[in-house]
């Protein structure tokens, strides 16, 4: 048996084919299914991402009807998962009744144990529907707020939007909201999407899979940077203490939430440019400048002293404050776009299956014979 030489965290180590999506960094592009994401958020709306994603094109008039038609219908939470996150301690932190919520839907899915490609997509767009739902009803039970039913007449995005504020988004909001959302849906093998083709690979369903996913996002070296972002332009509070505020972060060597990727060591993130544009719309349209000032200045110090460049998270935080967002949600509304991109991997995996069995660099003592417990001392 050969075992290739080992790399820390896997980085830049080939695990798995896909052909849904790929961060091409000679042309500055993130591929989905061959599609320019920035292009999709540009252009598209959240259901047609979706759709391409899990069904591997862009879909037709007729079937993008068919497939928004289906995501409506199967929004219902039934009454026992609401039951069960009742039970949750209040001010339980949304991403673990999320993972709850998600548990507790699967014995409710009646194709749950059928691993078949179409029933996986069926169960896929279930997932889609319903964890959008409970993003903003967990949130609400554990807060003791009253659950909000789902709007039939609304998009998903505004639906998610309407949910989590309790009200109806103007047409900017809701079409902001819905290109971070398109920006969020995919983005090759982080480690969630990873996790989740681990799980598959064991033929485990794909809920069990989808759970494993968001406990690796609600780490805060994979999600809730962008929660962290909007902690630090609050406590920084205004565009003329940023200089100092920074500097003091970097002279005692602390990280910058929101700065930097494993991936794109060498450049900006192409999700963080048109966040940032997205950020500066909204502010300007809300006539409340002052986290964009900020945050365009903390970019700007950055690039100077650190070449550190921001990732997409950075700017979605202000962001979502604007449009009245819990920043607790941040990471949770992450999970909603991205179980699409979650689904579509462990429906990958499981098509052309081989399970994950890697070897570990062992730094431990050679064999040690047995030591009787007398003779160990007292």
């Amino acid at each position: 048996m050969t075992v290739v030489g080992f790399t820390p965290g896997l980085e830049n180590v080939i695990a798995a084919k896909t052909s849904i999506c790929t961060i091409d960094l000679e042309s500055h592009r993130i591929l989905v299914r061959g599609y320019d994401l920035i292009e999709l958020a540009q252009r598209a709306t959240y259901e047609e991402a979706a759709y391409l994603v899990l069904h591997g094109e862009l879909p037709t008039r007729r079937e993008l009807e068919d497939f928004s038609s289906r995501i409506r219908r199967e929004r219902a939470i039934p009454e026992g998962v609401y039951e069960a996150l009742r039970r949750l301690p209040k001010n339980t932190h949304p991403m673990d009744a999320l993972k709850l919520g998600v548990a507790a839907l699967a014995p409710w899915d009646p194709e749950l144990d059928d691993d078949s490609h179409q029933a996986n997509l069926r169960k896929a767009e279930r997932l889609l529907a319903k964890l959008a739902v409970l993003v903003a009803n967990g949130w609400r039970i554990t807060r003791e707020r009253p659950v909000i039913q789902p709007d039939p007449e609304l998009s998903f995005a505004s639906n998610l939007l309407y949910m989590i504020t309790g009200a109806a988004p103007t047409p900017l909001e809701a079409r902001v909201f819905e290109q971070t959302l398109i920006l969020y849906i995919e983005h090759e093998l982080a480690a969630s999407t990873f996790a989740t083709r681990v799980v598959g690979s064991t033929l485990s369903d794909i809920y069990g899979a989808i759970q494993a996913a968001i406990a690796a996002l609600k780490g805060p070296l994979h999600g809730r940077a962008n929660e962290k972002s909007m902690e630090m332009l609050l406590e920084i509070g205004s565009p003329d203490r940023v200089e100092a505020y920074i500097g003091g972060l970097l002279e005692r060597k602390q990280r910058i939430m929101g700065f930097g990727h494993r991936v794109y060591k060498r450049g900006i993130d192409p999700r963080a440019e048109l966040t940032k544009d997205l950020l500066r719309r909204l502010s300007e349209e809300k006539g409340h400048t002052s986290y964009y000032e900020m945050a365009d200045r903390i970019q700007m110090i950055m690039a100077e002293r650190k070449q550190l460049y921001p990732n997409v998270d950075f700017f979605i935080g202000p962001l979502y404050y604007l449009l009245g967002i819990p920043i607790e949600l941040y990471t949770p509304i992450f999970a909603a776009s991205r179980v699409a991109g979650w689904a579509a991997h462990f429906i990958e995996q499981q098509d052309d299956n081989r399970i994950f069995r890697p070897r570990a660099l062992y730094t431990g003592h050679r064999y040690r014979p047995y030591v009787p417990l007398e003779q160990r001392g007292s």
